[in-house]
């Protein structure tokens, strides 16, 4: 079982999801990241069907002004000549524009069902791809996480060393100094002298 079945969609049942192709958020969300093949083909296919709902929609509204004017075409007929002929087309019309409305009212029923299991695919594989890199990162903190402790563990033993190096030559050069004396110390050519060239 992939962890996208037995973690992410059950956690994600009865939840309210966003139509992600309507989200900024979800693009804001997935900038940078490169889109799986799947991923691409679900985003277009989730394009594809929210543009044939607000087609639908545009041609069920349009189909019922047609209607609505035929309607009031065969009311406007009923006492002129040929009105049995006219009432009759506009019937047929009307028909039609009936036919129509049913098909696009069964298509919308089914569409938004196909949109939202396409859009939960989506989800769930974004859910996939920021899971993964969530993962790689916080294994990558960790790793630079240790290198910094022990960078910092490896300084502060270097700055030990030197302060016991630094302390090593004063109290070297106090005892010669105080031993051979000034001259003798500089034949020696000391190239450490606290007072004048301190370490920093």
């Amino acid at each position: 079982m992939s962890r996208t079945d037995d973690i992410f969609r059950p956690a994600l049942t009865g939840k309210k999801i966003p139509i992600i192709s309507l989200d900024n958020k979800w693009y804001k969300l997935m900038a940078g990241i490169e889109h799986t093949p799947e991923m691409k083909e679900l985003e277009d296919k989730l394009k594809e069907l929210l543009k044939r709902q607000g087609k639908i929609n545009s041609e069920l509204k349009e189909i019922k002004k047609q209607k609505a004017e035929l309607m009031e075409d065969i009311v406007g007929v009923m006492d002129s000549e040929n009105s049995d002929e006219k009432q009759e087309e506009y019937k047929k019309k009307i028909d039609e524009c009936n036919v129509k409305m049913d098909k696009y009212q069964d298509e919308l029923l089914d569409l938004p069902k196909e949109i939202n299991e396409v859009n939960m695919e989506l989800m769930l594989d974004t859910m996939e791809i920021c899971y993964d890199i969530i993962q790689e990162n916080t294994d990558r903190i960790k790793e630079i996480a240790d290198w910094i402790t022990n960078v910092r563990i490896e300084l502060k033993k270097n700055v030990v060393r030197k302060q016991e190096c630094e302390l090593k030559n004063q109290q070297m050069y106090s005892y010669m100094h105080d031993i051979f004396g000034a001259e003798v110390i500089d034949i020696f050519d000391m190239k450490y002298n606290p007072e004048e060239n301190p370490l920093k």
